[in-house]
């Protein structure tokens, strides 16, 4: 499947996806709600066969924060980018993906522990990096520590 063929199936799984320009990736912003079973649908069916995230990231883009995810079938040699957004950014929530593809388990507490993005149904969603009594989210732009922080 080319390019534009599999910008219509995805569009055709998620018609309310945004299509975003990229010169690297295909890239769809989807809405919250619908991410999960588009998920579900990119790794299972067989013309699609997403079975491989090899990046899960968060970026804190000042008005809302995105989990950002990387896809590719080692099958039919595609990618994708998929891209959920929540603009409630302290209580910013997104489905988990780790019973899909299991390498999201560790990467979501990431992103979790780092810029304060809950995932709904993770079976282990606790800090990865920093101390249990660490206050804040230290990836977000509006963070705030006057001892750490070395500023020029």
């Amino acid at each position: 499947m080319d390019n534009a063929a599999l910008k219509e199936r995805i569009l055709g799984l998620v018609p309310d996806a945004e299509y975003q320009e990229n010169k690297q990736f295909l890239t769809f912003i989807i809405p919250p709600a619908k991410m999960y079973d588009l998920a579900v649908k990119l790794k299972n069916e067989a013309d699609l066969a997403f079975d491989f995230l090899f990046c899960l990231t968060g970026v804190d883009m000042v008005k809302f924060l995105e989990v950002v995810y990387h896809l590719e079938s080692t099958t039919h040699h595609h990618q994708i980018e998929l891209k959920v957004r929540t603009e409630d950014r302290e209580n910013g929530a997104v489905d988990t993906v780790c019973d899909i593809w299991r390498t999201a388990e560790f990467l979501e507490r990431e992103v979790f522990d780092l810029l304060g993005i809950r995932f709904s149904n993770h079976p282990d969603l606790r800090r990865i990096f920093l101390e249990d009594g660490w206050v804040g989210h230290p990836l977000r732009k509006d963070y705030v520590d006057e001892v750490n922080i070395v500023e020029f």
